[in-house]
């Protein structure tokens, strides 16, 4: 089962139609099962029965999640896969350690993937969308793997399988997505 957070402001709110049903569908469409949660209904069995977890992102003025840090601290210890889109990147940057910055950026803008990995591929230039107010800085035990310092684009955990990505896969790399679903 493929665990869903949705990081919106509010339970079943408007912007979850735009951010986490799309995320949603490109997984039930691949033939997974998925459960999708609000981040305040979480449970640690949901987390246990998940076999990856994605953490969708939020509409630009939605920052409710970076003042609950608190939520997430079970990410610290997860052993599964997980994709953290846009807001979940920022989660997950803060969890171990790294920051949330202003960084506003809006459009489709050019990305270059600096290191291979399972969920980017090899080195190249792709075109992702973003839709952000606040970027990262690097976590300690994180490896830059698309964007340059001061513009982080992608990161990895050096020793587990957790990816963080500032662009929105749903809008024009489903491909991102469906390549987590594959990841061993």
């Amino acid at each position: 089962m493929i665990l869903i957070v949705d990081l919106c402001r509010e339970v079943e709110s408007l912007s979850k139609y735009e951010f986490v049903d799309p995320i949603a569908g490109i997984v039930s469409r691949a033939g997974s099962e998925i459960e999708v949660v609000h981040f305040s209904e979480l449970t640690p069995e949901l987390i246990e029965w998940s076999d990856r977890i994605i953490l969708c992102g939020t509409p630009l003025k939605d920052d409710l999640y970076s003042r609950r840090i608190d939520l997430f601290a079970w990410i610290d210890g997860i052993e599964k896969p997980l994709l953290a889109i846009c807001a979940g990147m920022q989660v997950v940057a803060a969890v171990f350690g790294g920051g949330i910055v202003p960084q506003p950026k809006i459009g489709l803008e050019r990305i270059e993937i600096v290191k291979e990995t399972d969920l980017l591929g090899p080195p190249r230039e792709i075109e992702g969308y973003h839709l952000h107010n606040f970027g990262v800085t690097l976590p300690l035990g994180f490896d830059l793997v698309a964007g340059r310092s001061g513009q982080i684009e992608a990161f990895k955990h050096a020793g587990r399988p957790i990816y963080g990505i500032i662009f929105h896969p749903e809008v024009r790399n489903r491909w991102v997505v469906e390549r987590f679903l594959d990841l061993g």
